[in-house]
């Protein structure tokens, strides 16, 4: 006969009995082990989890249309179609002179491909239905997998930016081939270009127009194949051609004839065969941090101050590849080719490196683990033994094996929040095993069985409320897969592998730990010993001391009762009132930051840069600086944050970009969000002086928003754009003077001049001139344009033969006057004989929102909790009310929006995770009144938590000029609230299953509580202690430090109500019935 039927034990019991006796742990762990070491080896690897949020771009031109009739004869229309879609969240667009862009955001989680070809399907459908003049349709999605995760600067101090460019367009050649590589381009440096300058007084003289230059650029650039010829009984290809093949070539090509002479391209044009025009800057420079980072200090021209013209390779990796060895695949590769392509004085530097982070972040946390695992296992020796916490210890290294397994198979990648679940699951799963352990050592300790009996009773003892409360633990975490939005999939891998992580201790804890513990401790029950008594104990004297007056006094327990929901009242107030400030995710640490400069509409190229360079002196003079890259007139690589902002669609000589690489995080006091703050002064004191909206942007460590603060002003039917923008101007004031409130800006225009030149039509047509051949001239004149290519077999990109005015002949009004047309007798008109010339402004921008015309007022929150400034500038907006039918969302696309969604789905999935546990203590306990005893101390343990942050913000916070640096209550600090619930559950679980046993022995129900208090006081402490220990060293992270502070401050609060004031109210409400 079986142990387990000699005892008449169930079917867990039988298991327990299978694995003491065999070699089945044995091989059990050695599966464990292998598997955890082949899911490191498999798993990608990357900083964040992957975001899937398909965004189409579609950008459709209208040459010549306004504003207003590019919105009403495109936009809507198209926005409609869009609209029609399913798994759409946004329509967003953009209608200015000319052109629109509509952008289709669909719901996170939507399916790549298929979003894609909805859009494409819909907008086809479209196209049959617009207006005449719409020309230029492009449909382009946009996700993550085109942020670049490696950035090269390629520098000189004697090369110029046309020379970089041509190196860089090289190496980018050379290093798409590598496998996994996606999307690669080369951001700034001036093109080469065979630019043909006209010359209008020569062209006058011999009576050509700049359209004939044109159609014979097109004319003369022509090589097909004729076709084939049969000669002598073999068939012969004949091309007729040929094409351009050099700028000297263009230069001996016949415009026209004048005098019976024909003229050449060289007799009326400049033919210059070099760089395209200026139309963007693009700089590096060093700051103070160059000489101490490893990557700059071995560089000799790495010195603080200096500037070089610079051009960046930037190269994004395919979707689900391994960032790691793709970015490391890149630098090997860019370093081989130094030797071979690079000249001596033009150097690379690596700006950009989310390979390398994504690996330090995961090498970190790694070590972080290891710190958790010796913490708990110190803890466990030094509380229970050396053997004990082996024992225990062994299931560590089983369930974290397992359960990156269970991260491979279901298609996540070893990232931060992974990371993060696996630490917090520490504290936890080892309290499978803590119970066992110590029941088996209690059992072996009071000798009524022998060794196998002992440990096989002992397991089944604490079977049912160990199940029970692993359960609890899992119900109140599997609510977090619901969490959605671009929170969502930050939330999904801690939902995973903290269940399979306790599902994997629980076999543990019926499997190997049992026959550890047997193997290793059964030679302790041999020795000769008096069998031990709990009540001679110090834990059990303490314990009946503390918990005996709550007992026999009810007036004690009533004031107990009392001054515990005072102190939760007090500990909720500290929230309401401000005292502990609540963000959506806390500031990263991170190495970059971006500066965005955006001058008034109209500023010249060379004001931008100005300012950008007064930008530049200043960052070379911070101590944490160690380079700064410049992109003035156009946009830099983006970030996944930018991807959300369309930071890629900056375009302009008003607008520059300035990326900012920091020191390593150990070799710098401050973190990033404190040197910000410290900088933002500084910065804003710049853009006074030039009258700049300057923008510090920091890379956020989750979901990214358009802005922290958005404020989205809406009007009624019919109004005009014009009095929606004075509206919203009325909120950017009232954000202007809210203290802390920073950054602000809208999206609308400063006003910028316009010239239209308004074709006499009657004139015109008396010289045979159309108003076409007119805008045509002028646009080519004024705008170039390029007609046609150099066909270049060395040339790795296309090489553009460009048509335009010299710039010094298009830089006053009056050069425009002279400028001639041929008319249809072939006279030479002068534009002033056409037309006259009207000074006008340039159409306002008209952006929309879900159909609907929107003004969008953002802003930045310094030293400030955004939910404090929302709330403040809500009743600002009060008493500066806008006109009626006018109205404000400020949920709309700032980080207020995603604050709510979040606190709201976590809310959920709290009272989920209630409801869940309570369902399961009901069903185990067959009572509707005991469960909620059982989990009375979960929303106390906001008296250790909220208290605790107030305590971290009066001793951590510090001041950085006129900020402060607050330690915000976020939502992993609501996470880790969340997962409190399934811990105190958990304990409570034990604590009453004890006391109910007990009394079925015929035990007083005083005694059996002060009983069960004591016997399970140690593996109470002990999980506590190992969920304290396993998640301190995740106090070191900036992001998900409140996850552990939470943890902390509530499960020391926890503990003492478990303890304490569970079994008080156990005891209130049970007494009478036992007695009875």
């Amino acid at each position: 006969m079986s142990l387990a039927e000699k005892y008449n034990l169930g079917l867990t019991g039988k298991m327990v009995e299978a694995f003491l006796v065999s070699k089945l742990p044995a091989i059990f762990i050695l599966a464990s082990l292998l598997a955890g070491v082949a899911a490191l080896t498999l798993t990608p690897r990357e900083e964040e989890p992957q975001i899937v949020v398909p965004v189409v771009d579609i950008m459709v031109n209208f040459p010549g249309a306004s504003a207003r009739e590019v919105e009403n004869l495109v936009t809507i229309n198209l926005e409609r179609k869009i609209w029609e879609i399913d798994g759409i969240e946004y329509v967003y667009s953009v209608s200015k002179p000319g052109s629109a862009i509509v952008t289709a955001r669909f719901y996170v989680g939507e399916d790549r491909e298929d979003s894609i070809l909805k859009t494409h399907n819909k907008v086809m459908s479209y196209v049959s239905d617009v207006p005449p003049g719409v020309t230029g349709w492009v449909i382009k999605p946009v996700e993550i997998d085109d942020v670049p995760i490696v950035t090269f600067s390629l520098y000189s101090p004697v090369y110029s930016d046309f020379e970089l460019r041509r190196v860089a367009d090289e190496i980018l050649h050379r290093i798409q081939s590598i496998p996994d590589t996606g999307r690669a381009y080369v951001v700034g440096g001036r093109s080469r270009q065979v630019r043909v300058l006209l010359q209008p007084e020569k062209m006058a003289a011999r009576g050509v127009s700049v359209l004939e230059i044109v159609s014979s650029l097109k004319g003369a650039n022509v090589n097909l194949r004729a076709g084939n010829m049969d000669i002598l009984n073999k068939e012969v290809a004949v091309d007729a051609g040929p094409f351009l093949r050099s700028a000297s070539e263009v230069s001996e090509l016949i415009v026209g004839v004048h005098a019976g002479r024909p003229v050449y391209f060289r007799d009326v044009a400049d033919i210059v065969d070099g760089p395209a025009e200026v139309s963007s800057y693009t700089r590096l420079t060093f700051g103070p941090g160059a000489p101490v980072d490893s990557e700059t200090k071995a560089i000799d021209l790495a010195q603080p101050g200096k500037s070089y013209q610079q051009v960046t390779i930037a190269v994004a990796k395919r979707k689900g590849t391994n960032a790691v060895q793709v970015s490391e695949s890149l630098i090997k590769r860019v370093n081989e080719l130094k030797s071979e392509l690079l000249p001596s004085d033009v150097f690379t530097l690596v700006t950009r490196n989310y390979g390398r982070t994504a690996n330090e972040k995961v090498d970190e946390l790694v070590k972080h683990l290891g710190i958790a695992v010796i913490s708990v296992i110190a803890l466990l020796t030094i509380i229970l033994g050396t053997r004990e916490a082996m024992i225990v210890a062994l299931a560590v290294p089983m369930t974290l094996a397992v359960t990156l397994l269970a991260n491979l198979l279901f298609g996540y990648t070893i990232n931060r929040v992974t990371l993060f679940a696996l630490i917090l699951s520490l504290g936890l799963l080892v309290d499978d095993p803590i119970v066992d352990v110590e029941n088996i050592h209690r059992h072996f300790q009071l000798k009524k069985h022998p060794p196998l009996d002992a440990t096989l009773l002992a397991v089944d003892e604490v079977r049912p409320p160990t199940i029970l409360a692993t359960f609890a633990v899992i119900a109140s975490f599997i609510p977090l897969f619901f969490i959605s939005g671009m929170m969502g999939p930050y939330m999904r891998p801690m939902a995973l592998n903290v269940p399979i992580a306790m599902l994997l201790s629980l076999a543990i804890a019926f499997t190997v730990t049992p026959w550890a513990t047997y193997h290793a401790l059964k030679g302790e029950y041999n020795k000769e010993s008096k069998p031990h008594s709990f009540e001679e104990g110090a834990i059990y004297r303490t314990y009946s001391k503390i918990i005996t007056p709550f007992l026999d006094s009810p007036s004690n327990g009533r004031l107990l009762i009392l001054g515990t929901v005072a102190a939760l009242v007090f500990s909720v107030m500290l929230l309401v009132l401000g005292v502990v400030p609540v963000k959506m995710l806390p500031f990263d640490n991170r190495n970059e930051l971006l500066v965005q400069v955006d001058m008034p509409e109209g500023t010249t190229l060379e004001t931008t840069d100005k300012v950008v360079q007064d930008i530049e002196r200043y960052l070379s003079r911070v101590n944490e600086v160690r380079d700064v890259e410049s992109f003035v007139g156009i946009a830099s690589p983006m970030d996944f944050n930018g991807m959300v902002r369309q930071h890629y669609l900056r375009r302009g000589s008003a607008l520059a970009d300035i990326r900012v690489n920091l020191l390593e995080k150990h070799e710098r006091e401050f973190q990033s969000h404190a040197l910000v703050l410290r900088m933002r002064s500084d910065i804003d004191e710049i853009a006074r002086r030039w009258s700049a909206v300057i923008k510090l942007i920091e890379v956020p460590p989750g979901p990214p928003v358009f802005s922290t603060i958005v404020a989205e002003v809406y009007g009624p039917f019919g109004a005009s754009y014009e009095s929606l923008i004075e509206q919203a101007r009325k909120v950017r004031k009232v954000m202007e003077s809210t203290p802390n409130v920073v950054d602000v800006d809208d999206s609308t225009l400063a006003p910028q001049k316009q010239f239209n030149f308004l074709v006499d039509r009657v004139k015109a047509g008396l010289n045979g001139i159309t108003v076409e051949d007119v805008a045509r001239s002028a646009a080519i004149f004024l705008g170039g344009e390029s007609p046609t290519i150099i066909h270049d077999d060395r040339e790795r990109t296309p090489l553009e033969v460009n048509v335009r005015l010299p710039r010094s002949l298009r830089s006053r009004l009056q050069d425009m006057g002279p400028l001639r047309i041929k008319g249809s007798d072939g006279t030479m008109v002068p534009f002033h004989e056409l037309g006259s010339i009207q000074e006008g402004t340039v159409d306002q921008t008209i952006y929309r929102k879900n159909l609907d015309r929107v003004v969008f007022v953002t802003a930045e929150t310094a030293g400030k909790s955004p939910v404090n400034a929302i709330i403040d500038l809500m009743g600002s907006m009060g008493e500066a009310k806008l006109s009626p039918g006018y109205r404000i969302n400020w949920a709309g696309e700032g980080e207020w929006k995603i604050t709510l969604e979040v606190f709201r789905d976590l809310g959920l999935a709290f009272a989920g995770a209630l409801i869940l546990i309570y369902i399961l203590l009901v069903q185990q306990t067959e009572s509707f009144s005991v469960p909620l005893v059982i989990m009375v101390a979960i929303p106390l343990t906001l008296i250790g938590i909220l208290p605790g942050f107030a305590f971290l913000n009066l001793v951590l916070a510090q001041k950085i000029g006129p900020y402060t640096d607050c330690i915000y209550f976020t939502a992993t600090s609501m996470i880790g609230m969340i997962a409190l619930a399934g811990i105190v559950v958990r304990n409570s679980i034990i604590l009453i299953d004890f006391v109910h046993v007990r009394v079925n022995e015929g035990e007083t129900l005083r005694q059996a509580l002060i009983e069960s208090g004591a016997v399970r006081f140690t593996p109470i402490l002990l999980t506590a202690g190992a969920a304290i220990f396993g998640s301190w060293v995740i106090t070191l992270d900036p992001v998900f430090s409140g996850l552990a502070w939470s943890f902390i401050f509530g499960i020391f609060a926890s503990t003492v109500f478990t303890l304490v004031v569970v079994p008080t109210i156990y005891y209130m409400i049970y007494n009478k019935r036992v007695v009875q």
